[in-house]
């Protein structure tokens, strides 16, 4: 990765260097949507939201959220990246912290 004072502007290396992201993946690799703790929604709420949005049962629900809670985040989906647009979309429609990325 690219340090910040060597970054170009305007760059992939700035974007690296601003983001901690090397966009340097493979083209047919899955994407992923992650949803990251926050200090807002309860923890009961993310469970509920992961059961109605993708149809978890309520322990791997719970397991996830727990996972969101402990480490900070947690990957809820994987697919295209146009179902993880959706994905993401979705869980911001239930006031969650969601963002894509494709996964290594």
């Amino acid at each position: 990765m690219v340090t910040p004072a060597k970054a170009r502007p305007g760059t992939r290396e700035e974007h690296e260097a601003a983001t901690g992201v090397d966009e340097d993946v493979a083209p047919d690799a899955p994407w992923v949507t992650i949803v990251w703790d926050d200090p807002v929604n309860l923890m009961t709420y993310v469970t509920y939201v992961f059961q109605k949005l993708f149809g978890y049962s309520e322990q791997h629900a719970t397991k996830l959220m727990m996972q969101v809670h402990h480490e900070g985040r947690a990957v809820v989906s994987a697919g295209s990246r146009e179902s993880m647009e959706a994905d993401v979309s979705r869980l911001h429609a239930a006031g969650l912290w969601a963002t894509l990325q494709q996964d290594r």
